[in-house]
Formats: C-alpha cells, sequence, structure tokens
C-alpha cells in the first residue's frame, strides 16, 4: 500500500449547473461568473499538489480527465488535505486573475503569454 498523491498543473472544477442541480457542493464547482479579483474556495477529491508560486489555468472538468480549454488564469492561495470517512480531500481557495476569451491563447505549456 503506497501514498497515493496526484500533482495537478491546473485547477479543474465541475460546472456550476451540477451545484444547482444538487449534484455537488458548490466548491467543487467553477463560480458562476469569473471575475478578476475574486477569491473563491475550492474542495477536490484525493490528496492533490498544486503550484502555489504562480498562475495556472482554470478548466472545466466533466470527469475521467474531460477538460475544458483554459477558461481563467488562477493563483492557488491555500490547499489543505483533510479526511472524511476514510476518503482524502482537498480544500482550499483561489484567486481569479485573469479571465481567458474564447480563443485566446494566454497558457504556453505552464508558461503564460
Amino acid at each position: 500500500m503506497g501514498i497515493q498523491v496526484e500533482f495537478n498543473p491546473d485547477l479543474a472544477l465541475r460546472n456550476f449547473s451540477e451545484f444547482k442541480n444538487g449534484n455537488r457542493k458548490k466548491e467543487e464547482c467553477l463560480p458562476e461568473k469569473f471575475v478578476v479579483g475574486e477569491i473563491h474556495n475550492f474542495l477536490k477529491k484525493g490528496q492533490r499538489n498544486y503550484w502555489l508560486f504562480g498562475e495556472i489555468p482554470l478548466r472545466e472538468t466533466k470527469g475521467n480527465q474531460q477538460l475544458s480549454k483554459p477558461l481563467a488564469s488562477a493563483i492557488i492561495l491555500e490547499a489543505t488535505h483533510f479526511v472524511v470517512d476514510n476518503e482524502i480531500w482537498t480544500k482550499g481557495k483561489y484567486k481569479i486573475v485573469k479571465v481567458i476569451l474564447n480563443d485566446e491563447i494566454y497558457f504556453n505549456g505552464l508558461d503564460k503569454n
């Protein structure tokens, strides 16, 4: 038995409709509206590590690693691991730095333009 840790180069959350429909907690979903400078809470199942020293892509996930293009750029302000009912979760806060327009290229790999 090993320690399962996932390293995430981006923050992928569900569509806000998943919260509205009662399928997910609000923190598991993207905000309904992206506003530069706003700080939001996030919640992800599993022990996840995020880069804390710069901007990362904020994406929508449909599950099973089906990710959208970057919708915004965010900075992870804090991330904490905790256990509920014998399952590890990661929670934290992120700040929206930039909203990415439809065809705009803002990230080049992990570098931003």
